[in-house]
């Protein structure tokens, strides 16, 4: 049944009626309408200290599930952009790579939720059941939307994306109506079971199957070394969103940890459209980094521009909506709105962040953007351990927006320069 609407939806979607944009804006619209409004509800349901223990469990899975494909999914779409008939051929040692990369981490991922993060609060079935989700599942599923993605079909794969959002979204109304005794470990289970569904719901998408089982094979040296730097990417990228929250997990009480936990994913939630628009751009910016004839010189201002006015814009926001955010809430969370209002300041420089680093991507630059948000991972770790143990939730506030701060202006200065070095891009007047 899900996977008929699903599908239902995309034949909407590509309808005569509706342009690529409009159906790319209508997608992102209600992938933050969905994020927004599960990780509301899940926090209610799940009280700040089980959401506290939720966040950093997830946190440290998604970190580990950006790992499981050494980086090729970012092959395909670069592949796949320029020649859409090379996709069976990297899918043949991309898909059996990443299982047993994703296996190896799951067990890694298991010793070390138990040793470091286990307790009364959750259980090996809530480890594993989240582990599993987000290391072994949706990595395949990101096959699927990175095929869409490739083919320009950026509408598509943001709504495969969106669609463990909205089944999660489900699981939740269901606990918050039934209230049962652990709403956490229900939760964990609904959260495997909704990701099973949207990879069976992401296969049932593509235009082909994936390629038989007889011609899989493990990725070669030269293959793994095509993808490190991607891979190093997919963790730099995320890490810096998800280690605080495993970081307030450690240093913070489950309660405080809770509050941080919901106040940053609020602002991620909000950030969505930044990196929708830099996702949508990325392979047009892939196909045209060696075409200076048909090269958009005005492209990437465009896109930093953009992502620096949405920011403050958001900031703005943020800020006078945050006692709404106490509200919707509850008791619970009380003091979340202060806690709001310090991490929005660092809306401006995630939306440049999250813009700078896909565009060095595409300057051939990877290394470059993996430094900068290596620096300021470097940053967040020695901040939080410098300043929570003194400060508490405060501490752990203002690490979080000095370290994207020092992400932003690093990358800012490392786009100037290499885009002198690819002068199509901003050629000289």
């Amino acid at each position: 049944m899900v996977i008929f609407v699903h599908n239902k939806i995309i034949r909407l979607l590509e309808g005569p009626i509706a342009s690529e944009t409009i159906r790319t804006s209508a997608v992102f619209g209600l992938r933050l309408l969905v994020q927004a409004a599960t990780l509301l509800l899940v926090a209610k349901v799940l009280g700040s200290k089980n959401f506290g223990a939720f966040a950093g469990l997830s946190a440290l899975a998604l970190i580990l599930g950006t790992i499981a494909s050494l980086g090729v999914q970012l092959v395909l779409v670069r592949e796949m952009s320029r020649n859409p008939k090379t996709r069976n051929k990297i899918l043949a040692y991309a898909i059996p790579t990443t299982l047993v990369s994703a296996s190896i981490l799951l067990i890694a991922y298991l010793a070390v939720g138990t040793s470091a993060f286990n307790g009364p609060t959750f259980s090996f079935g809530t480890l594993f059941a989240i582990g599993a989700s987000e290391i072994l599942l949706s990595p395949l599923l990101h096959f699927c939307v990175c095929e869409h993605l490739a083919l320009g079909r950026t509408a598509k794969s943001q709504l495969l994306s969106t669609l463990p959002l909205g089944l999660r979204l489900s699981v939740a109304a269901a606990i918050f109506i039934h209230e049962p005794a652990e709403p956490l470990t229900l939760y964990a289970y609904g959260y495997l079971i909704t990701s099973f569904i949207s990879l069976l719901a992401g296969l049932s998408t593509i235009l082909k199957p994936w390629p038989p089982t007889g011609s899989w094979r493990l990725a070669k040296r030269k293959e793994l070394w095509d993808s490190a730097s991607y891979a190093a990417l997919n963790v730099t990228t995320l890490a810096p969103g998800e280690l605080d929250k495993a970081l307030a997990v450690k240093l913070l009480p489950l309660g405080s940890a809770g509050l941080y936990a919901a106040s940053a994913r609020v602002l991620g939630a909000v950030t969505l459209p930044v990196i929708a628009m830099t996702l949508s751009a990325l392979p047009r910016l892939f196909r045209e980094k060696n075409s200076p004839a048909t090269q958009n010189k005005n492209l990437l201002r465009w896109i930093l521009t953009a992502a620096l006015v949405y920011g403050i814009l958001l900031s703005i926001l943020l800020y006078i909506c945050a006692p709404i955010l106490s509200w919707l809430l509850g008791a619970e969370y009380n003091g979340i709105e202060q806690v709001m209002r310090w991490l929005l300041l660092a809306a401006p420089a995630m939306a440049l962040r999250f813009a700078t680093g896909n565009i060095l991507m595409t300057l051939h630059s990877p290394w470059l953007r993996a430094g900068f948000e290596l620096t300021g991972l470097t940053c967040l770790v020695f901040s939080t351990v410098l300043l929570v143990p003194e400060y508490g939730l405060s501490g752990m506030a203002f690490s979080m927006v000095f370290s994207e701060w020092i992400m932003a202006t690093t990358s800012l200065f490392l786009v100037a320069k290499a885009t002198k070095k690819h002068s199509t891009y901003f050629p000289p007047s």
